[in-house]
């Protein structure tokens, strides 16, 4: 399709959710709705949805996810059944719209994935696909705007309205594509996965395999960064943090985390326990071992821990450190 075919539409601002509702009503039985999203996550883990884009061919509604009511009109938007969702490199999309509406739009059309699976190249941007099928050249200059202020620029809104515009044109351009070389099928799986995920909210379970200076570490070291890493993902979701304000990348990896040694490694009877206990020389202090962690660990997360020591080490301590007074450290 020619590019002068959506170059005018007509573009609504909509931040009431009663003309929102009335809008989306008037789109019933459109089998293809582009949509896009604008949203802020510098300072938070989940992203703030800040607008959200839809269009059909001709129309394209603004809707500002930040006025009271649009949200919910959208979630039920999103949740009706018969429409294909065109997006463009859609997985922070998709979490961004998860949190804020309650729902994952699908099925799916995903045009990177479809430019990638089609030839034309992987990892493609929005604006070099939209030039290398339509032609059209789209500016650049809002990429990092504060989409979270009001009122949006005239040119906030201009380009916010180009991130959905061009979306059907490629959307058919890539359909033929796909079908002449017998790969829709692999698109279909591959947003049916992306959503999948979406809902699925598992941490990624390597984190570390993401992280170059990992490479140099030992096996227990990456083993050890990995745990580290996802008790990372535990706080910046519980604390709706960035992961890097928890813990940066290259400091988690050059910590070092020094473990205490490995003595043992399966099940064991507490009287093997108290034989090494008794046996086993300390590699930090001259003589035996003092005490002896004992922890149940799954694939992930330590289960259940306990120490074990020997019986002249706990007569030793006259009194437990929670029955002390505090005690300031002093620098000498």
């Amino acid at each position: 399709m020619a590019a002068t075919d959506f170059t005018q539409w007509n573009t609504a601002w909509v931040a009431d959710s009663t003309i929102l509702h009335a809008r989306l009503a008037a789109w019933e039985g459109q089998p293809t709705v582009a949509l896009d999203t604008e949203f802020i996550r510098e300072r938070t883990f989940w992203a703030q949805l800040a607008l959200v884009q839809l269009a059909v061919p001709g129309e394209i509604v603004l809707a500002d996810p930040l006025a009271p009511g649009i949200c919910a009109v959208l979630g039920e938007f999103f949740a009706r059944k018969g429409i294909t969702w065109l997006m463009h490199a859609a997985g922070e999309d998709l979490q961004a719209l998860r949190v804020s509406c309650g729902v994952v739009p699908e099925p799916l059309f995903d045009t990177q994935c479809a430019a990638a699976l089609s030839g034309i190249g992987a990892g493609m941007s929005y604006q070099r696909l939209v030039e290398q099928v339509t032609g059209v050249a789209l500016e650049k200059g809002e990429t990092r705007s504060d989409w979270l202020r009001r009122p949006l620029s005239e040119s906030q809104c201009r380009y916010a309205a180009d991130d959905v515009r061009h979306l059907h044109a490629i959307h058919g351009d890539l359909s033929q594509r796909l079908a002449g070389l017998r790969r829709a099928d692999w698109l279909a799986q591959e947003c049916a996965r992306q959503v999948a995920n979406e809902l699925d909210q598992q941490p990624e379970p390597r984190p570390h395999l993401a992280l170059r200076s990992a490479q140099g570490l030992s096996g227990d070291g990456q083993w050890r960064l990995c745990r580290l890493l996802h008790w990372r993902e535990v706080q910046a979701r519980a604390s709706d943090r960035p992961r890097t304000w928890i813990l940066d990348n290259e400091l988690a990896a050059t910590l070092g985390l020094a473990t205490v040694p490995r003595l043992l490694k399966g099940r064991c009877t507490l009287p093997q326990l108290n034989d090494v206990l008794s046996r086993q020389h300390s590699q930090f202090r001259q003589g035996t071992l003092e005490g002896i962690v004992i922890r149940r660990e799954s694939t992930d997360w330590c289960e259940a821990r306990a120490k074990l020591v020997r019986q002249d080490f706990t007569q030793a301590i006259g009194e437990h450190w929670s029955r002390r007074r505090i005690e300031w450290n002093r620098l000498g």
